[in-house]
């Protein structure tokens, strides 16, 4: 790579789309993940597997943060793609023996696949100019659909080569993801699934504020803003929004095929209304309009979902309303975006306050030398 092309990259990733571009962001972005990298020495294995379980879904958040708050779209089909993935990545990795490095085909093919039924059922929706709340509509009519046609294949028909979808009790026993290591298989559970979930969280973490700092993402921000005046510079807005919507959904698949190898099963359960309603909550929460605020505010809602969970999953549900009730009324941009701005005007503030006494010292000075 010239040094040209990595300061054009560098300059990517530090663009005018994302928070966190100065040195200070870095630096602190460089100790939590060296935090995150050292966390499994001294934390017991089922609390590095549950860490590693919360960290899938991040994938989801950002694909919507993508979609929702850089594009514009409301979408509550992220636990569609989920599904499709999910579902497909189980009936690959049966009917593929779920050895040697089938079970990473299954995973791509799964996440492929997801990203072909966004490019299906985007093309039909934006090319029909559905949007606003109809845009929401349609994606939460395929979501519902889907999980009523899943609930319904409990029967021994329901299955497709070796793999039975089993209706509400899930498709389950696919393999987890494993890799041939010394004439045995490597399976990617616990520790080894936690880093894998890392490393793919930071290619597509840096992958996407490079996207959204590029012309690709600056005509996406332009679209969402006045679609009209994208068109009469001559974008054609259609083409980026599908583009933007089947990487949005594509991730939702990766989290749905992750998920699945992890746990081992998948239920039309996870793809139903409340499930879909959940990364609406978190990007909603965090602060749809920031790449970096939706990454760490979804996974602080998320462990706090979880510990609530414990004690009660009723209570857990009306909290996560209160949430999203709470970030319409009081901080629509978000809480995290809130509270980066909230310091960033107190930094400012005490700044300038010693600015100013720094210059009326000086003028004292000057007025106390006079004759």
């Amino acid at each position: 790579m010239s040094s040209s092309t990595f300061s054009r990259t560098f300059s990517l990733i530090n663009g005018p789309q994302t928070l966190g571009n100065s040195r200070r962001f870095w630096l602190a972005f460089l100790l939590v993940l060296a935090a995150v990298l050292i966390y499994p020495v001294f934390a017991e294995s089922y609390d590095v597997g549950n860490m590693a379980y919360l960290l899938i879904w991040v994938f989801m958040a950002m694909g919507l943060c993508l979609v929702w708050g850089y594009g514009g779209m409301l979408s509550f089909g992220q636990t569609f793609f989920f599904g499709i993935a999910g579902y497909g990545y189980g009936v690959l990795a049966i009917n593929f023996g779920g050895e040697g490095l089938t079970t990473f085909a299954a995973l791509l093919l799964a996440v492929g696949l997801s990203a072909l039924a966004a490019l299906v059922l985007g093309y039909f929706v934006i090319w029909g100019q559905v949007a606003g709340v109809f845009f929401g509509i349609v994606t939460l009519s395929a979501t519902l659909v889907l999980a009523f046609f899943l609930g319904q294949t409990a029967g021994p028909e329901w299955h497709i080569g070796e793999a039975r979808l089993n209706g509400f009790n899930g498709m389950k026993d696919m393999q987890p993801l494993n890799l041939p290591w010394n004439g045995e298989a490597f399976y990617f559970e616990g520790t080894s699934l936690y880093y894998l979930v890392i490393g793919l969280i930071l290619v597509v973490y840096v992958g996407l504020r490079v996207l959204l700092n590029s012309r690709f993402g600056n005509v996406v921000v332009a679209s969402r803003e006045d679609p009209q005046r994208a068109e009469l510079l001559g974008y054609d807005v259609r083409k980026y929004q599908l583009g933007t919507f089947v990487i949005g959904s594509a991730l939702a698949g990766l989290t749905g095929a992750l998920y699945t190898s992890w746990g081992q099963f998948i239920t039309p359960a996870s793809i139903g209304l409340p499930a879909a309603a959940m990364p609406i909550v978190w990007v909603a929460f965090s602060g749809r309009s920031d790449i970096t605020a939706t990454l760490v505010g979804s996974f602080l809602v998320l462990w706090a979902f979880q510990a609530i969970t414990v004690y009660s999953q009723q209570i857990a549900l009306i909290l996560m309303g209160a949430m999203l009730l709470a970030s319409v009324i009081i901080a629509p941009q978000g809480f995290v975006i809130g509270m980066v701005r909230a310091v960033r005007r107190v930094v400012g503030g005490r700044r300038a306050g010693v600015g100013g006494a720094a210059g009326a010292s000086s003028g004292s000075v000057a007025e106390g030398g006079k004759p």
